[in-house]
């Protein structure tokens, strides 16, 4: 990247971090940067800390959040803002607790792009013994860790925020050598990266997003691995056969939507997980479910976020 980037800050919430992405991913959008309080706040001390500058939470207080699109400058400043503001009505309609949600645009140069969110993103500890290592850092594991190479990119799937967390945990769970695994709206690719490292038979990854399919794809290269598969569509269209587990980070109401037809998609005794889902979405997300025929296996909680797994 050279040169003037126009980047555009929306102000917001922990919670709403997510769909706030998908905002951008929507737009021809060069990269996102993300900066949680909460990952601060709430992260142990330790040999895998985030170095995270506090300028955001004393410009904006303690819970406030942001999340950064960066756009060639040809771009339409006004016009993408004027979108931006209306998905963000959009999502107050949901019922997604989106804070201040205040924009914010400004030119910049390249090297302020690159340090916004890259000299933050340190090597991360995020499961039992899964480490989420960006490609250019230095990192030395013990001999139990499993180390996922990985560069985001424009794509969502960092592992720092609390959903990823939760959905690596439970890969690392119930990933076993026989275990076929499909990843909806792959993103990065971490969570296909993550369960395939952890020896899945074969793992199947799939976004509607060309560019997030990229940037999964150019991370399958950091990774040693010859049992998994990144397709650009949607999984319905595109997949066939059946897993034993189906995971889908995304967000409540898109996983209501997509019950039925997933659940088509899971063997027999196989297994939902599902995140991305904000406490007050908990009861909407399980009677869906059950309405689908799943049964509920467990209900996981990491701040404001919850992780549910069914089972068929």
């Amino acid at each position: 990247m050279q040169g003037t980037w126009i980047e555009i800050k929306i102000i917001t919430k922990s919670e709403a971090i997510e769909p706030i992405s998908g905002i951008f991913y929507g737009l021809d959008v060069k990269g996102v940067a993300i900066e949680d309080p909460n990952d601060i706040l709430n992260r142990e001390q330790g040999p895998l800390t985030w170095d995270f500058a506090d300028i955001n939470i004393l410009e904006h207080g303690a819970e406030a959040a942001t999340v950064t699109g960066y756009f060639n400058k040809e771009e339409d400043v006004e016009s993408i803002v004027g979108y931006v503001n209306e998905r963000l009505k959009e999502l107050k309609e949901f019922g997604i607790d989106i804070g201040e949600a205040k924009v914010l645009s400004k030119a910049v140069n390249e090297q302020d792009w690159a340090n916004n969110w890259k000299k933050y993103y340190k090597p991360t500890k995020i499961g039992e013994n899964i480490v989420i290592k960006p490609i250019w850092e230095e990192y030395k594991g013990n001999e139990e860790e499993i180390i996922v190479e990985l560069d985001p990119g424009m794509a969502f799937g960092t592992g720092t925020h609390e959903t990823t967390r939760m959905c690596v945990q439970a890969l690392e769970k119930y990933v076993d050598k026989d275990s076929i695994v499909f990843d909806i709206g792959t993103g990065s690719g971490i969570l296909a990266i993550t369960a395939a490292k952890l020896g899945a038979s074969k793992v199947i990854g799939v976004d509607l997003d060309p560019v997030a399919v990229d940037s999964a794809k150019e991370n399958l290269t950091y990774n040693n691995l010859n049992n998994i598969e990144i397709l650009h569509g949607n999984l319905m269209d595109v997949v066939q056969g059946k897993a034993n587990i189906v995971v889908a980070n995304i967000i409540a109401e898109i996983i209501a939507v997509l019950a039925q037809g997933v659940r088509e998609f899971i063997l027999p005794g196989g297994y939902f997980i599902t995140s991305g889902i904000i406490r007050e979405r908990r009861e909407m997300v399980e009677s869906k479910l059950k309405e689908c025929g799943f049964n509920i296996v467990e209900v996981n909680e990491d701040g404001e976020w919850l992780c549910i797994i069914a089972s068929i």
